[in-house]
């Protein structure tokens, strides 16, 4: 923890800060704490909080400065809090090296939960850069070697860090401390669903977070990635903008590395691949490293290796303390895992260990749902779920279908999908927020209802301006559809035929997926069709009937080639066509 580093964050979905929330308390025990002492810790002074905890500068009985984060009153006797707090410990633990954030001390069980860290006199690496500017070639090799070796430790001991990114280093003179594992995720254990969609800086969060699919290594080496490339140039890599603008570049990759050293740029394009199977493994990026350590050009980075599998990897063993004896690493993997809370910021590996109170290992019992009007912590119900790809495909065939023969119907089908998909997911992100911000109240169910007006209305307004591209790009598809028709068939174009239509209309709807403004297009119907599509059978039924609308509107279109496409409900005169001549007189 920083010594000097007061709570200074910055907005969720602001790209232009590394800083993560702090939300105001207004707990009367919170402020009780602020100037007391909690176990055998003397409080200083408040250093930051967020939606679950708040974390202190504290003394220990020897008078060492540690941070302590402690759980807040409303929620320290929820039982699934705490046992989310003993996940966390049981994390930490798994780690020990000195460019990884060290566990000290914690109890889990007593009236105020708490965890403690060693306090780090450093400023984190975005104060750096802002103050000193970008670093020099040998500043940033040995940037880049620290933050390898953290990482190689974290990953050894099974762990991906998941939130890698400069506001979340902490230099201690030129070397780099690693802090902040609210939202790691233990490989071994099931995806994790929690805010760190929401909660975190949207221009280091990994491609594959953003989509909600799986994490692996190669997550933490692309936010490796993205930190050396503003510590080299001092700007983010994907610009700065509102939330969906900066992930949609993260998503397509279209990064600015413009003041990045030449001689670097291409280790860092590679690890910044969006498909994280493309990006090199750990040996390649530190023999790229160690090579522009010394002068070289990274251009010579060999061909994407294979990550280590399991058996090249050390034994991994938590921190033996005297008084941590019955601490073990978490082997139940079927809980869930540690929430997110941007209060976690903790120190290096230094000043004594564990001071007196048993971590006890997680309980093997199943974690109870929570009972209705007590504390949720935060989470963000998108992320680790299924993506019902194969039921959102066979929707936009039938769309398609649709088109070839009523477009005006198709159409507005996949319009007016686009616009409930941007609601639906506006609606779920600001509720995630509020309750992140607030916790669970009573009024979030009227506040949703009163705020989802102006949630259609921004969704709206999104899908007009974002249909734009898709229109022209499938328009321009079926002119060129209608054209190679034409010249195969010696006839006038028509972009009123049902081909040409049924193949704009699909290109249009794929721009519109993956082209600018898609992704809250895609969270917002994988909500959707998980909500309402539910259960196998039911899922078979829709499928089924998308394609006999997929077959019948082919089937059409292939047997009407040369006539004109109905446009119900404007007309249901099939003569009311798109027409484009290319020189030819236009008849039928």
């Amino acid at each position: 923890m920083t010594a000097d580093r007061h709570s200074d964050p910055g907005i969720p979905g602001d790209s232009g800060t590394h800083r993560l929330p702090v939300i105001q308390s207004t707990d009367d025990n919170d402020r009780r704490v602020d100037q007391g002492r909690i176990g055998d810790y003397e409080l200083i002074r408040k250093i930051g909080e967020g939606g679950m905890g708040v974390v202190y500068k504290a003394l220990d009985a020897d008078g060492q400065a540690v941070a302590l984060k402690v759980l807040r009153a409303h929620i320290a006797h929820d039982r699934g809090a705490r046992e989310r707090l003993r996940r966390e410990v049981s994390t930490l633990v798994r780690v020990r090296s000195p460019h990884v954030a060290a566990f000290l001390d914690a109890d889990v069980d007593g009236d105020n939960p708490y965890l403690v860290t060693s306090f780090v006199p450093g400023a984190a690496l975005d104060e750096v850069v802002e103050g000193d500017g970008p670093f020099g070639a040998a500043r940033l090799a040995r940037l880049g070697r620290g933050l390898a070796d953290a990482l190689g430790e974290i990953h050894d001991a099974g762990i991906v860090h998941r939130d890698l990114k400069p506001g979340n280093v902490l230099m201690v003179g030129d070397d780099p401390v690693l802090i902040d594992f609210g939202i790691a995720h233990v490989a071994d254990d099931s995806r994790l669903t929690s805010t760190g969609l929401v909660m975190g800086t949207p221009g280091y969060l990994s491609p594959e977070i953003v989509e909600g699919d799986a994490v692996t290594e190669a997550t933490d080496w692309w936010g490796w990635a993205a930190t050396l490339a503003y510590a080299a140039s001092g700007r983010a890599p994907f610009g700065r903008g509102p939330m969906p603008v900066v992930l949609d570049r993260v998503c397509r990759g279209e990064y600015d590395l413009s003041g990045v050293d030449p001689r670097l740029r291409p280790l860092l394009e590679a690890a910044l691949d969006p498909d994280a199977s493309r990006r090199p493994a750990a040996r390649d990026v530190l023999s790229a490293l160690d090579l522009f350590a010394t002068g070289g050009h990274t251009g010579e980075l060999p061909v994407l290796g294979q990550r280590r599998p399991p058996a090249e990897r050390r034994d991994r063993r938590a921190p033996s303390t005297e008084r941590l004896a019955n601490a073990r690493p978490l082997t139940d993997h079927s809980k869930a895992p540690v929430q997110p809370d941007p209060t976690e910021r903790f120190g290096p590996q230094v000043g004594p260990h564990a001071r007196g109170h048993v971590v006890r290992p997680a309980d093997d019992r199943p974690v109870p749902s929570v009972a209705p009007g007590r504390f949720v912590p935060p989470r963000d119900p998108r992320i680790g779920q299924p993506s019902r790809t194969g039921t959102l495909a066979a929707l936009l065939v039938a769309v398609t279908g649709i088109s070839a023969v009523l477009p005006t119907v198709g159409i507005t089908l996949l319009v007016l999908w686009a616009i409930a998909a941007r609601w639906c997911d506006k609606s779920i992100t600001s509720m995630v927020l509020r309750r992140y911000s607030s916790g669970p109240r009573r009024s979030d169910t009227f506040v949703a209802a009163v705020a989802s007006p102006w949630h259609g209305v921004i969704a709206a307004l999104a899908t007009l301006l974002t249909v734009l591209i898709p229109a022209f790009v499938g328009g321009c598809t079926a002119a060129a559809v209608a054209l190679i028709y034409s010249m195969v068939e010696d006839d006038s174009v028509y972009l009123g035929r049902p081909l040409p239509l049924a193949v704009g209309v699909l290109i249009g709807a794929v721009v519109m997926w993956w082209g600018p403004g898609g992704i809250p297009l895609r969270r917002g119907s994988r909500s959707i069709v998980r909500g309402v599509v539910r259960g196998q059978p039911l899922t078979q039924i829709i499928i089924g009937l998308c394609v006999v609308l997929a077959l019948a509107g082919t089937v059409f279109a292939l047997t009407h080639l040369t006539s004109g496409a109905a446009w119900w409900p404007i007309s249901s005169d099939s003569s009311l066509q798109l027409q484009l001549a290319l020189g030819r007189p236009i008849g039928n």
